[in-house]
């Protein structure tokens, strides 16, 4: 059955609508993440200082967005704090200070925050729909749409002042005016392909993957749309129209918005910082030339769009301190993100994927072998699709950095394009009407208990697992941090405390947000390695986790110091993720 352009809009904007309201009432309850700790009070500097010595290992698009609002909130903003004025990026320390230590409402700053980061969410779910659409029509698009409105992971960190959901946002529109060049390279296609790519490059640093992947498929297309006689002129064509919207990109969006937030970041200061910064590099070539520029007019904006890149390749290359199935790593697992992804999706979504792989097998397996170049020149968008999920999964998988599902979470959109083709296309094939509705059905019963499994974890969503996972309340056996437990359950333990009169209370907290602020006098010193303790003690999923955990054998910090912990039972939970016990012998 076709679905009309004007049933489908409407559908459209229901679904999104549903998932704002998902996103907006879950989130209200949630304290600061870890993230957030930084990304906020560095847009706000941003926006009203005119300076970037804070959280330059991230680009400044999505904290910018997210400042917007507190431009109207007359904060307070310490510019007199060391952390400010004296220290290198001391954004942890800057973040604690703006939000919780200088007379600011933390609860309003964070919440107009978030608000701008769901209406982005909106944005990527109306793009996703609009992409869907454009080529592979109503019926698609829908599904796509459905999938991607009840996602756990979506909702639980579009509500969020990170990187994550820009970055993916950033791949979609990038692909999309990508292929509309390729199809139509006229100037301007040129334009808005260089423009958006642009926009992509300052939504998150490790969508420099969009440069290979523009390339493969640039080549690709020129290769097989062109005659034989043709190919190398047409090669040249698109190789110099891809170098001239990647010209575009930087000249008329990079370097002028790096300019801008250079403008009040005293050139001197910028030379000492970039030099403190890139003393542990290990790329020390880049960072000597990187040095160089940083107080040279007109390039050290760009020479701080480089110093970003180097961060962040710095910080995958060294790698993170990770809880992984009972084991303290900091080199990480090649299967990490296929487990955590096999976890972390509604299983509902893993059994239509399955499905749709069948169907789309078949299909390449039918025509595949016969003419390669006519079946990719038919099937160029979903071709473009795997191409870009089989370098950033690559890169993923071997990459040290296992720090959470939301680092792959730019691959799903495509995902979910890919298995709405497959669950349509099989369900257009279908001749026989007692098998088209039987498969109709079994479709909708998979889709409801997507849509079940989503509403259920409600408005725990970042801690969401399926059930082979232990769900909601038990995924954090197998990964914490921001799988399960990023912070957001700060103010639940505020009012378990409240709730029980409890006087004192020690807690060993991972997160943003400042305990004392909403514990105040209760809070109770705590040295979590200094042995079994007694009272009332509040631990966070991570750090519990990370004490209990085995090191493997390249791990050479402490661990162990929380298995004295196995001997009791939680009386209780805040949220999901801090769990509370009450010591008396």
């Amino acid at each position: 059955m076709k679905i009309s352009n004007y049933h489908t809009k409407i559908a459209a904007f229901i679904l999104l609508s549903i998932m704002f309201l998902m996103s907006f009432l879950s989130i209200r309850g949630d304290s600061l993440t870890m993230d957030e700790l930084s990304h906020i009070p560095a847009g706000y500097s941003y926006l009203s200082q005119k300076d970037f010595r804070i959280n330059p290992e991230h680009p400044p698009l999505i904290k910018d967005i997210s400042a917007i609002p507190l431009l109207f909130l007359n904060l307070n903003f310490p510019d007199n704090h060391p952390s400010w004025t004296e220290e290198v990026n001391s954004q942890w320390w800057f973040g604690n200070e703006l939000i919780f230590k200088s007379g600011n409402d933390a609860d309003k700053l964070i919440l107009w925050a978030r608000i701008s980061m769901i209406l982005i969410l909106m944005i990527l779910g109306w793009f996703l729909f609009m992409f869907a659409k454009r080529f592979f029509g109503n019926e698609v698009a829908l599904l796509a749409l459905t999938i991607f409105s009840f996602s756990p992971t979506f909702i639980a960190h579009g509500r969020l002042v990170t990187t994550d959901i820009g970055a993916t946002l950033g791949v979609v529109m990038t692909t999309y005016f990508w292929l509309n060049f390729l199809k139509k390279p006229n100037k301007k296609n040129v334009i808005l392909a260089g423009l958006f790519f642009g926009i992509s490059m300052l939504l998150k640093f490790s969508l420099a993957l969009l440069v290979p992947f523009i390339f493969i498929i640039t080549i690709t297309y020129s290769l097989i749309k062109s005659p034989p006689k043709k190919k190398i002129k047409s090669l040249l064509k698109y190789a110099g129209l891809a170098l001239l919207a990647g010209i575009i990109g930087l000249v008329f969006v990079i370097w002028p918005v790096y300019q801008f937030h250079i403008s009040n970041y005293p050139p001197q200061k910028q030379l000492s910082d970039t030099i403190d910064i890139l003393s542990s590099s290990p790329m020390k070539s880049l960072s000597n030339v990187c040095i160089w520029m940083a107080d040279k007019p007109v390039i050290r904006s760009i020479d701080h769009y480089f110093l970003g890149l180097l961060m962040v390749t710095q910080r995958t290359s060294f790698g993170n301190t990770v809880y992984f199935m009972n084991l303290i790593s900091k080199s990480g697992w090649w299967y990490y993100f296929p487990l955590v992804y096999f976890l972390k999706i509604p299983l509902a979504f893993h059994v239509l994927s399955l499905i749709a792989l069948l169907f789309l097998l078949f299909g390449i397996k039918k025509n595949l072998w016969f003419n390669m170049k006519e079946y990719l020149s038919s099937h160029f968008v979903e071709f473009s699709m795997l191409v870009f999920l089989a370098i950033y999964w690559f890169v993923s998988v071997t990459g040290n950095l296992n720090i959470g599902v939301r680092h792959i979470i730019p691959t799903f959109p495509f995902i979910y394009v890919l298995v709405s083709i497959g669950i349509v296309g099989l369900m257009n094939q279908i001749k026989k009407p007692l098998f088209k509705k039987a498969f109709s059905f079994t479709v909708l019963i998979l889709l409801l208990w997507y849509v079940f499994s989503s509403l259920s974890c409600f408005p725990h969503y970042i801690s969401y697992f399926n059930e082979i996972g232990g769900g909601y309340k038990g995924g954090y056996k197998y990964v914490v941090d921001s799988n399960y437990d990023w912070g957001q359950d700060l103010k639940r333990l505020k009012s378990f405390v409240e709730e029980n009169n409890i006087e004192k209370i020690k807690v060993d907290y991972f997160g943003g947000t400042d305990v004392g602020y909403y514990l105040g006098d209760r809070l109770e010193n705590f040295d979590p390695k200094s042995g079994p303790q007694k009272g009332w003690i509040a631990v966070s999923a991570t750090l519990l986790q990370g004490g209990r955990g085995e090191p493997t054998p390249d791990f050479d910090e402490e661990t162990g110091y929380y298995k004295w912990l196995d001997d009791y039972e939680p009386v209780g939970r805040a949220g999901t993720s801090i769990f509370i016990y009450n010591i008396t012998d």
